[in-house]
């Protein structure tokens, strides 16, 4: 007789998410102005977008689709050869320049802070690098000051969103004895005092039941993170950085989330290269894109999954046919097929 196979554990449960429930999830590219969040949007997505150099070119975010690479989706796509081939994709916001004081309005603040609002996730781009001809809005270059400074930006924003929430419960409170008011303000207080402690939200704990009525308000402090830090080639070919141990010290202390080094000026680069004389240059500096990584990273973060799905036709509705989507394989038809990959958002 076989052995008789271990009694599997039973898996951890799973923590609930913070963050809207949709189909239709997007990251935003922010950070102070000049560090190069219109040159990496403008190579994700090979727009001409402006990138000039002063504070504030971009006043209202752009938009853009970016398909999520995959080598297995090419393949298929070449083994079965589909009329038409639909790529999962990353939806990307480019959102101009934070300041110090952005909370109170300084730089156009409420406009780009209700813009962030918008977003699931943001890209939290850092400079670091030092060039005389690209001024920084604070006159020197220091990634850790510029990480407090947006950090701050947005508690104190929520701070004030969640004072004017209290405000509000506590007149309806008076008009009403709905106990659902009162669970809502007892929340609305502790996420305040966190708040006023210098923690950002999505990095406490939180019960079920809290997280529920935290993903009716989207705070700021709630959305994922992920530090894209940007260096000159140089540096990032040798992968050394004089900033990159303080800032790695810095993300461990609040939260530890994903921290990627890139180089704009490289990506810019090889934006503008043909594809054969990209990959040669990769492989003669030893370097390669970090773009891949960035999207797949953004994608993750804001808990969205995709699969690969074949068949004679496509679905119009793939909420109709979920439970059959699982099991794809049943789907691919030869010549005939057509690869669809949806995105959904990672519910439990």
């Amino acid at each position: 007789m076989p052995p008789k196979a271990a009694k599997s554990k039973e898996a951890p449960a799973e923590r609930p998410i913070l963050g809207r429930f949709s189909s239709h999830l997007k990251i935003g590219i922010v950070g102070l102005p000049n560090v190069g969040k219109s040159t990496l949007f403008n190579t994700l997505t090979k727009l001409s977008i402006p990138a000039e150099n002063f504070p504030f070119c971009t006043i209202e975010p752009n938009e853009a689709r970016v398909n999520i690479p995959d080598e297995r989706f090419d393949w298929l796509c070449q083994l079965f050869k589909p009329k038409s081939e639909v790529s999962a994709f990353l939806e990307i916001h480019d959102i101009a320049g934070l300041v110090r004081g952005a909370h109170e309005g300084q730089g156009l603040g409420n406009n780009f802070l209700s813009h962030i609002r918008a977003v699931d996730g943001i890209f939290h781009v850092l400079r670091s690098f030092e060039d005389p001809d690209i001024i920084h809005v604070d006159d020197t270059v220091d990634p850790v000051r510029d990480l407090e400074v947006i950090s701050a930006e947005l508690r104190l924003k929520d701070i004030e969103f969640m004072g004017r929430k209290i405000e509000d419960l506590e007149k309806s409170m008076k008009r009403s004895n709905d106990k659902q008011l009162k669970v809502e303000h007892e929340l609305c207080l502790r996420v305040k005092s966190v708040l006023e402690e210098g923690k950002d939200v999505r990095l406490q704990e939180w019960k079920a039941a809290d997280i529920e009525i935290l993903n009716t308000v989207q705070l700021l402090t709630a959305k994922p993170v992920v530090y894209l830090v940007n260096m000159n080639e140089k540096d990032y070919q040798r992968k050394k950085n004089k900033f990159l141990p303080k800032i790695h010290a810095w993300v461990q202390e609040h939260g530890g989330e994903t921290i990627i080094p890139f180089s704009c000026a490289l990506e810019r680069n090889l934006a503008d290269m043909p594809p054969d004389e990209a990959a040669k240059y990769c492989e003669e500096n030893k370097v390669q894109s970090a773009l891949p990584k960035i999207i797949k990273t953004g994608f993750s973060a804001i808990n969205l999954i995709y699969f690969f799905t074949a068949g004679p036709d496509e679905f119009p509705d793939p909420s109709e046919r979920l439970s059959e989507l699982f099991t794809s394989h049943s789907f691919i038809s030869g010549k005939e097929a057509v690869f669809v990959s949806y995105m959904f958002d990672k519910v439990e």
